[in-house]
């Protein structure tokens, strides 16, 4: 088990956004998590990552209790992540932007690092941006850039968070490809997002949450048939 929450809780006033959650990730799989607007997810993500800690619970990597941990110490022991809305540096560079997430990510020397982003950068398909400024870029190549920071910082888990949203049809499909390829390498991914059937492409499991519960879990497929999931996340009635 490389990643696992247990009895994880959370609340916010009286909102309760993450309630006894009880999750496991596996090495090398590809999770999808998804919700309703509220149900958690993000917050789930804050309390991996130690952005946020948690009221009750526990998060574990590797076996080891990380629940304590400052978030950079869990990002160098291999937790990666993006954001919903890209963060880079816009003043620097593509390449700049790779080497301050692995420098100071991974905790290791500038020199070090040079080949590893490089080899990223051709990875996310930004090798021919990679001299360009980051507020330079558009759309796909900022989520393509978020990817590659959280790589750079050479996680054994990559959190995506809602990666796909506000891309075009033809750039999601693009995008799929690349997170395919970043699967494929052997990296454990799991993947909030809104785009269902971006995450169908990747994921051979999905995890539902509302009202930061678990209300169903397994092939996605089969998930997403579930009258419970159709009535809350899909606004189909029961």
């Amino acid at each position: 088990m490389i990643l696992e929450t247990r009895r994880l809780s959370k609340s916010f006033g009286s909102l309760r956004a993450a309630d006894e959650l009880d999750l496991t990730f596996e090495a090398g799989e590809a999770v999808g998590i998804i919700g309703p607007n509220g149900a958690g997810k993000s917050t789930l993500f804050n309390l991996i990552t130690g952005d946020i800690r948690p009221d009750a619970g526990t998060v574990a990597l590797n076996g080891a209790d990380i629940t304590a941990t400052a978030p950079h110490l869990r990002c160098r022991a291999g937790i990666g992540r993006s954001y919903q809305i890209p963060r880079p540096f816009e003043n620097l560079t593509v390449f700049e932007n790779l080497l301050v997430g692995a420098v100071y990510g991974r905790g290791q020397r500038e020199r070090d690092v040079i080949d590893p982003c490089g080899a990223i950068l051709e990875q996310c398909h930004l090798m021919r941006r990679a001299n360009a400024l980051a507020g330079s870029l558009t759309l796909l190549e900022r989520k393509r850039l978020e990817m590659a920071r959280a790589l750079a910082t050479g996680p054994q888990v990559l959190l995506l968070d809602e990666i796909a949203g506000g891309l075009t049809e033809g750039e999601c499909q693009e995008l799929i490809g690349t997170i395919r390829s970043i699967h494929r390498s052997g990296m454990t991914i799991v993947w909030i997002e809104h785009i269902v059937h971006a995450l169908t492409a990747v994921v051979s499991r999905l995890i539902v949450l509302n009202f930061g519960k678990k209300i169903a879990e397994g092939e996605p497929h089969a998930v997403m048939r579930q009258p419970n999931v159709r009535e809350i996340y899909v606004g189909i009635p029961a």
